[in-house]
């Protein structure tokens, strides 16, 4: 069974600073781009951040461009994101996604381009 399983979400105080994980576990994802997205209460699913298979290219939302840094480990098949800075508007359920139908990373990711996710990790950054 394929399964992406995020951790390292909490309650931070604003200009603070978490770093999430997700694991995959069921097959490797070392030759696909994978990402995070975020769910903020009643907002729609958003991308944060993308990295390709290699990790030498890595792609931001405007809105974490400087704060926020992805990475990977493909020897440990899991990626990281790394936020500093940390803003309240950052509060949101985080979540890890793949794309292993097109290697080729893309600047922007809409959540229909994924087809693995994890379940998510809250993050919620209080004032």
């Amino acid at each position: 069974q394929v399964q992406l399983v995020e951790s390292g979400g909490g309650l931070v105080q604003a200009g603070g600073s978490l770093r999430l994980s997700c694991a995959a576990s069921g097959r490797s994802f070392s030759n696909n781009a994978m990402a995070w997205f975020r769910q903020a209460p009643g907002k729609e699913r958003e991308f944060v951040a993308a990295i390709s298979w290699s990790g030498g290219t890595q792609y931001y939302a405007g809105s974490v461009k400087g704060r926020f840094t992805i990475s990977r480990d493909n020897a440990k098949n899991t990626v990281y994101l790394q936020m500093n800075s940390l803003e309240p508007e950052d509060t949101a359920v985080y979540y890890c996604a793949a794309d292993t139908r097109f290697r080729t990373i893309r600047t922007t990711y809409s959540p229909r381009d994924m087809n693995y996710w994890g379940k998510g990790t809250l993050v919620t950054v209080s004032s």
